[in-house]
């Protein structure tokens, strides 16, 4: 049973019941709280394995929450959402979102996604340490990214996504080829949602995101890393 901390952000006091409910007999440690004044704190002090992030809430937005939670941390985020357009999952992703579950869903649906997202955030130390493409650093143990001698800030979404393009340098894979190799640990969504995070990798890598040199364009087909 796993005792990992997960902070759950809903102004619904019937969500946070079950949702609460559903995780602590999974055996997390479960904190909750109704808006961002109550949360923003608790994440600091709580230091949770995950948090859960209603989009509307009162005051200061889950979207905003992860937007600051991200620029400071790479805490895995899952957002909830009773808004089920294409443009709201997007924008989640765009904020920093890891994934996204639109209500009403099943406690077992969110339960598997928790677990997925947390999976994602346990390393790989049977792996070989570092992985290089040109100045391009990857490290499977700690799960982070140097380019040149300057760190970078990837989402868990955004990092699976380039280890697997990384471990495949000059492959060409499809946007369906890229979900169903991360299907098991990477719920990520649709194939629209992976244009969205090798948009965000390029803004956090590329000096140049409209010219990249490393995660480069398979025109009418997906993507492909270069080869050293």
């Amino acid at each position: 049973m796993s005792t990992q901390r997960i902070l759950v952000v809903d102004d619904e006091e019937s969500i946070l019941k079950v949702v609460e409910y559903a995780l602590v007999q999974e055996g997390y440690e479960v904190q909750t709280a109704r808006d961002a004044i109550t949360a923003e704190p608790l994440i600091a002090r709580y230091a949770p394995a995950l948090v859960i992030l209603d989009v509307m809430l009162p005051g200061k937005s889950g979207l905003e929450i992860a937007r600051d939670l991200r620029a400071r941390s790479d805490i895995p985020i899952l957002m909830l959402s009773a808004r089920t357009e294409e443009v709201d999952r997007i924008l989640g992703l765009e904020f920093g979102a890891d994934d996204y579950v639109t209500k009403p869903f099943s406690p077992r649906e969110l339960v598997s996604r928790v677990k997925a997202v947390l999976r994602r955030a346990g390393g790989c130390a049977d792996e070989s340490a570092i992985i290089t493409v040109g100045d391009l650093h990857v490290n499977t143990l700690s799960r982070s990214v140097v380019l040149g001698e300057a760190p970078v800030a990837l989402t868990r979404t955004e990092y699976d996504i380039l280890l697997f393009l990384i471990r495949h340098p000059g492959t060409a894979f499809s946007r369906m080829a890229i979900l169903d190799a991360l299907s098991d640990v990477a719920p990520i969504g649709d194939e629209r949602a992976i244009d969205v995070h090798i948009h965000n990798i390029r803004e956090k890598l590329e000096p140049d995101p409209k010219n990249p040199t490393y995660i480069l364009t398979v025109r009418g087909f997906g993507y492909r890393l270069r080869e050293s």
